[in-house]
């Protein structure tokens, strides 16, 4: 289901990230000084982070080790455990506006699984950073 769902979010993955982000910072304006670079480029890297993931879900293995490191960065930034809530929150928020119709309780549980897994590996990564 997850995949299906993304499948129909790629072709238009820029705008995507466009309506993630706005949701973010008007979720946690404070996000905002976070990003210092382009927010277009800043865009594509989360939608190429999430197609990988989404194509990694069969093999979970395959994308621990990169997902640990993008914790363990985003903990260096300044990223406390309990953003990966509100982050979560404007994902699904934005899953949901784009795919309309489709979306569905089932497929709400479906990527609140797969996000909660991948931000569970990153917070465990992050955790190494912040306790050392």
């Amino acid at each position: 289901m997850v995949k299906d769902s993304w499948e129909k979010v790629m072709p238009i993955s820029e705008k995507a990230a466009k309506i993630f982000y706005a949701r973010l910072f008007e979720l946690k304006p404070a996000f905002k000084s976070l990003f210092k670079h382009d927010m277009k480029e800043q865009g594509r890297k989360l939608m190429a982070m999430l197609t990988t993931a989404v194509n990694s879900l069969d093999n979970l293995a395959d994308i621990i080790v990169p997902v640990q490191e993008m914790g363990r960065r985003h903990a260096a930034y300044g990223v406390k455990e309990d953003d990966y809530e509100t982050v979560g929150e404007a994902l699904i928020w934005t899953l949901e506006k784009i795919l309309g119709d489709s979306w569905t309780d089932e497929l709400e549980d479906a990527w609140t699984e797969t996000y909660i897994t991948l931000a569970g590996f990153m917070t465990d990564a992050a955790r190494e950073v912040t306790t050392a």
